[in-house]
């Protein structure tokens, strides 16, 4: 899978619209880092794109398999130090509907599998290139 984003910033003290072919949102510092907070921080854009992932993954399995899980509710935290060297990522998830334990373990593991998880946990390499 390929994904490709344009993020622009002008003279704003922080605020970036960030661009699919189709869609847009508006990242930004929150006002005691100097933004305006205007919208999401990069990091809570990283937490949103855990959480939704996780959501939408759990709900294809569930439907899917006729599962009667009713509403999926994920809480991702990230804390780090100032360094960034050491980053922890806490995802809490609850299921619910009449679902058997045997369910609810399957619905985890597949959370874990969800796209978004991989990433993390997976190897990661970023190479930046400067345009003229």
């Amino acid at each position: 899978m390929n994904v490709s984003i344009n993020a622009h910033i002008g003279r704003e003290h922080y605020r970036t619209e960030i661009r699919t072919a189709t869609n847009l949102i508006i990242a930004d510092e929150p006002t005691d880092n100097g933004g305006e907070g205007m919208g999401f921080s990069p990091h809570e854009l990283l937490a949103a794109a855990l959480g939704g992932c996780t959501n939408a993954t759990v709900r294809m399995y569930a439907d899917r398999k006729g599962w009667p899980l009713e509403a999926i509710d994920t809480h991702v935290s990230i804390e780090h130090g100032d360094s960034f060297d050491v980053t922890h990522i806490k995802r809490t998830v609850r299921f619910t509907g009449n679902l058997t334990a045997e369910q609810r373990e399957r619905l985890l593991y597949i959370a874990n599998r969800c796209p978004i998880h991989r990433t993390l946990t997976g190897a990661i390499d970023v190479h930046t290139d400067l345009l003229d």
